[in-house]
């Protein structure tokens, strides 16, 4: 999960579906009560973590920290240096996502597909007005730490991605580097507030609202195609970018041709994760018969 959710393209939410965890997930966040907070406050120490998940909740936390630092270094090299070939992985990894979303909806019907092409217009023009530059004040990083952690468990949406849209992922990813203890201390906090808030209102979406919800994802993806398309030209005032403009390249050289190819490379990676993780389910169910 914490590969998934550092590559914008990728959902930890739907890593944490395909690997059967998904429901626990979402019941363990959901453990974090106001009785649950109740006992920490008063020092009840044993009365707090009697029932609660503890043991799943830290194995997971230290998979996904262990995976956030031994990749984020290499992550910022390559947004640095080579931009265009790793959204072009980018963007193969979220239209193979696009895909796999889409077929999760178990009956497309009008409401659904009028639904979908609604998100997916409103996030093509939201990015088209979006700054590409946004502020780094507490309060925005905060609200960063939240919305991405509400995509992160959202069988669909990286919140690495929404970091992307927001114009704060290479900011983060730089503060992660450099490791800036008061911007990750308050991109952290946004994400614990948004994780205890929005769990309880996902699980209900998702128990009531199946279709509709992830047609709205996967609408909203496929308009959101346009921040991460990879050939960009940059209009600057000083040393801030003010807009930017998606290309198409005039000429198929070798930078252009290597560029495509990580967009299969990260097409096929995604398809190739959902097919192995279907023969995993379905092995023990054919075992059983």
């Amino acid at each position: 999960m914490g590969a998934a959710d550092i590559v914008p393209g990728v959902s930890g939410g739907t890593m944490a579906f395909i690997l059967g965890i998904y429901e626990e997930l979402l019941a363990a966040i959901n453990a974090i009560n106001l009785e649950f907070i109740r006992h920490i406050l008063t020092l009840r120490w044993r009365e707090a973590f009697r029932e609660f998940p503890w043991r799943f909740l830290l194995a997971l936390g230290l998979g996904i920290a262990a995976a956030i630092l031994t990749l984020t270094n290499g992550l910022h090299w390559a947004l640095e240096t080579h931009p265009s070939l790793l959204w072009s992985f980018f963007f193969g990894l979220i239209m193979a996502s696009i895909v796999i979303v889409g077929k999760r909806v178990g009956h497309w019907s009008a409401v659904n597909i009028l639904a979908a092409i609604a998100a997916a217009l409103g996030a093509y023009l939201l990015i088209g007005l979006s700054p590409s530059e946004t502020p780094h004040t507490p309060l925005f990083l905060f609200l960063s730490g939240a919305l991405a952690i509400c995509a992160m468990i959202l069988p669909g949406i990286s919140g690495a991605f929404i970091l992307v849209l927001l114009g704060k992922y290479r900011y983060i990813l730089g503060a992660l580097v450099a490791f800036e203890i008061t911007s990750i201390a308050i991109v952290a906090l946004g994400a614990v507030f948004g994780l205890v808030g929005f769990a309880r209102l996902l699980r209900w979406l998702l128990r009531e609202k199946h279709d509709l919800v992830v047609g709205i994802l996967t609408g909203f993806m496929t308009g959101a195609l346009r921040k991460v398309w990879p050939w960009k030209s940059y209009e600057l005032s000083g040393d801030v970018v003010v807009a930017e403009t998606n290309f198409i390249p005039a000429v198929l050289d070798g930078e252009v041709t290597l560029a495509l190819l990580f967009m299969v490379v990260g097409t096929v990676f995604v398809l190739l994760t959902e097919h192995f993780a279907n023969r995993r389910q379905v092995e023990p169910s054919s075992t059983v018969n």
